[in-house]
């Protein structure tokens, strides 16, 4: 079942182990499919480079299992998935990270400002990368945390945790705001150690004047 969303998972969960995002079988990847509302997401506790088609796990949004073929439990933060479903139903896939720079200012729940123009590829209005409040891993509080920050931001940190990023269109732009997201907070973190305070910020009305250059032709 849904053979084709559960391959795209099982990239994008290589990607981001083999990129760092997601050391020792941390973070959770999902896919929602817009015709039977159902969700395809990583199961817990397995390396990405070991994952099979039949590993992924099929669960409808009242966090019922559909199918797991090979009778994996799905990640212990599906109650999160779908709560973000739950809040944006425009979304269509999650990424949800532990990256080390991302992970440092949400344990800090440090919120990353506009410091730099790559802000804008987050999605996210207020043009800062905001943190969601505390909750323990795995739990409705947790969930509902989550879900309230990205009910206003494609790409948030999450209070002693990690990250996460969500999309309307497909994994893969979930994935690359993760990417962006991690980016951004090693920059800001060099930028705050190498001048010794706050760096510059870019109001976010200059962000939102960026359009692509009119003088070019074709």
């Amino acid at each position: 079942m849904l053979e084709h969303l559960k391959e795209n998972v099982i990239r994008i969960g290589r990607s981001a182990q083999r990129e760092g995002l997601c050391k020792h079988k941390s973070g959770n990847f999902s896919i929602l499919d817009p015709e039977t509302g159902y969700l395809v997401i990583t199961p817990s506790g397995v390396d990405r480079e070991e994952l099979k088609v039949d590993d992924i796990i099929v669960s409808d949004r009242n966090a019922h299992v559909i199918e797991n073929l090979t009778g994996l439990k799905p990640s212990s933060e599906m109650l999160m998935h779908i709560a973000i479903y739950r809040e944006r139903p425009d979304v269509r896939a999650i990424v949800h990270t532990h990256s080390k720079y991302a992970t440092v200012f949400a344990v800090l729940g440090k919120p990353v400002p506009p410091f730099v123009y790559e802000m804008m590829a987050l999605n996210n209005p207020a043009q800062v990368i905001p943190v969601a409040e505390y909750g323990r891993p795995g739990t409705v509080e947790l969930a509902e945390h989550t879900a309230v920050a990205v009910k206003s931001a494609d790409a948030v940190l999450m209070k002693a945790h990690g990250a996460v990023a969500v999309d309307s269109t497909d994994i893969d732009g979930a994935y690359l705001k993760a990417c962006y997201i991690e980016e951004l907070c090693e920059m800001y973190h060099h930028a705050l150690t190498a001048g010794g305070g706050e760096p510059p910020v870019l109001p976010p009305e200059e962000l939102c004047k960026w359009a692509y250059p009119k003088e070019i032709t074709f």
